[in-house]
């Protein structure tokens, strides 16, 4: 494999990362105030529907990204409703959520469009367009750093370049600001906070409406930017292959990048590769697009040591008399 290639399949990685890494910081920020979130797929895929139709019909991708987030965050408070309002099982509302998600796209679609549950393709206008960095065409032709600026730092879209600076963002709010520390106290032990006479449902609410809006932005992204419109399950399990990385990660942003990267770098190469000749062995393609999930399988697992979840995770908190 020459040089160039590796940067092309790098590229590709970063790319394929983009929508796991925000999904996953989503999920962190919602997990990390003990609202476990099953539901970044259903999120994410009602975000992405949105998102194209919007961008179809108004000829506006920046539209589009605001209906996808406004869509997400609908989701995002009904998950909120049930289990921090109501007190209900937090499993139970992300797996209606995704159920809800994976009807509804479809049934809508096929009402506005009559595409067979997809939307019209996007066009100019109606996608994110790739931010060239300055002199990356000139530099294109130089040995080794030119591959690296012109082909894997520049050429993406504003959504891959957010994505990333969210990730030092993230770990910036969350250990270094009285709402990042209120946060992750609220998920190791709410009765202390409350006690401290912060609201316990204000910040878990807050956390799921960030949740919301980073699910929003990555299912805009797989609709806009990755894809030209929305198909039908486009998100194909990236929801939870998200919620492996932040398992593998252990909760912690700058962990969690690497854990999407590494996700994303699997399923570039069974992209770019269709069928691998090891020695006479010929690994199928079929084998190489199984093993984001094949790892994600392994990740739930355990076989990648104890992940310790916050200690009041999954719990619904009640203010004590």
């Amino acid at each position: 494999m020459d040089f160039l290639t590796i940067i092309q399949v790098l590229d590709s990685t970063v790319r394929l990362a983009t929508p796991l890494l925000l999904a996953c910081l989503a999920g962190l920020y919602s997990e990390r105030a003990g609202i476990f979130d099953i539901g970044l797929e259903g999120k994410m895929l009602m975000a992405a529907f949105f998102s194209a139709a919007v961008a179809a019909v108004s000829g506006s991708v920046w539209l589009g990204l605001l209906a996808g987030i406004a869509s997400s965050l609908v989701l995002s408070g009904l998950h909120g409703l049930a289990s921090i309002t109501f007190r209900g099982n937090q499993l139970i509302s992300g797996v209606a959520i995704n159920f809800l998600a994976a009807g509804m796209t479809v049934l809508i679609a096929q009402d506005w469009f009559k595409q067979g549950g997809r939307t019209p393709s996007l066009f100019a206008g109606g996608r994110f367009e790739p931010i060239n960095f300055p002199f990356a065409e000139a530099l294109s032709g130089v040995p080794i750093l030119g591959p690296i600026y012109s082909e894997l730092l520049s050429g993406h879209s504003i959504l891959v370049y957010l994505a990333f600076l969210a990730v030092p963002g993230t770990w910036w709010v969350l250990y270094r600001t009285r709402f990042g520390l209120r946060l992750r106290a609220v998920g190791e032990n709410p009765a202390a906070v409350d006690t401290a006479g912060v609201s316990v449902v204000g910040l878990r609410y807050a956390a799921v409406a960030i949740c919301g809006v980073l699910c929003g932005i990555a299912g805009a992204y797989l609709a806009t930017a990755l894809q030209a419109g929305f198909v039908k399950d486009m998100t194909a399990g990236r929801g939870f292959i998200a919620l492996a990385a932040l398992i593998f990660a252990k909760w912690r942003p700058w962990q969690a990048m690497w854990a999407c990267l590494l996700f994303g770098l699997l399923q570039a190469i069974a992209l770019r590769f269709q069928n691998i000749d090891l020695g006479g062995v010929v690994i199928p393609v079929q084998v190489m697009d199984a093993l984001p999930y094949i790892l994600t399988v392994v990740i739930l697992a355990g076989f990648v040591g104890k992940a310790i979840p916050p200690r009041a995770g999954g719990e619904p908190y009640v203010k004590e008399r």
